[in-house]
């Protein structure tokens, strides 16, 4: 119990090279073909979240859109923007 009580959670520093990779990434397919996964509309990941992601890195990548979207961590990418 006391653990608990003095576990306030360490802070967790993003690596700004994978979130420079993933602001950089693209849609290889679809729709929405060579736009940046991380502009993609929510919907639409979510779609993948349901439907089954891509195996390898694009299925990575897409789970990673996918818990930055729906956890509103969309800021993460405006040092990325050009």
């Amino acid at each position: 119990m006391k653990d608990e009580e003095d576990n306030t959670g360490t802070p967790v520093s993003p690596d700004h090279r994978y979130l420079l990779k993933l602001a950089e990434a693209r849609m290889p397919f679809g729709k929405y073909a060579g736009r940046r996964l991380v502009d993609l509309p929510e919907e639409y990941v979510i779609w993948f979240y349901r439907n089954g992601f891509p195996e390898g890195k694009l299925g990575e990548l897409l789970q990673n859109v996918y818990e930055i979207k729906v956890n509103g961590l969309e800021y993460l990418f405006k040092p990325f923007k050009k």
